[in-house]
């Protein structure tokens, strides 16, 4: 039998017990207490691998950027986990929208810093040569270079 239903949960078509007498019949369920404690553990790990997102990584803001320092003046930039680290700023990037026709990502980006919270858009997309990201808000449009892991410089 092919069910639609994941394997802990299988469906059973029963004969109408007396007290039904006249329905068509009704659906019981069996649980596999086993399968399901597999398929909750295994489901625990996809968050983690769901959240690394394509633009991931560090990215200098200037040539003279250091790359170990985020979120401070001449520091890097950092996307980790669906979390964008700007300099004194942390913004949550949801609700992703493809671009149409281009490599690029539409977010919504719930920003906290310096007391304050708020929305905006930007769109992020790799360039078209070189390791680096491209973000765009509105009315400004930002290039930065990823930065070099130590010893590849």
């Amino acid at each position: 039998m092919i069910s639609a239903f994941p394997v802990f949960l299988r469906r059973r078509h029963r004969q109408c017990p007396e007290s039904a007498k006249g329905a068509a019949g009704y659906w019981r369920f069996n649980i596999n207490w086993k399968r399901l404690r597999q398929f909750s553990f295994a489901l625990m790990f996809i968050p983690s691998v769901l959240a690394a997102g394509p633009f991931d990584g560090l990215y200098i803001q200037a040539a003279n950027s250091e790359c170990g320092l985020v979120g401070v003046d001449g520091g890097a930039l950092e996307i980790r986990d669906g979390i964008f680290y700007g300099v004194e700023v942390q913004c949550r990037m949801t609700e992703p929208v493809n671009v149409n026709n281009m490599d690029a990502i539409l977010y919504t980006m719930q920003c906290s810093g310096e007391g304050q919270t708020w929305f905006e858009r930007a769109m992020l997309m790799k360039p078209a040569q070189g390791d680096g990201l491209i973000m765009v808000w509105d009315g400004y449009a930002f290039v930065y270079d990823a930065c070099t892991p130590i010893g590849e410089e």
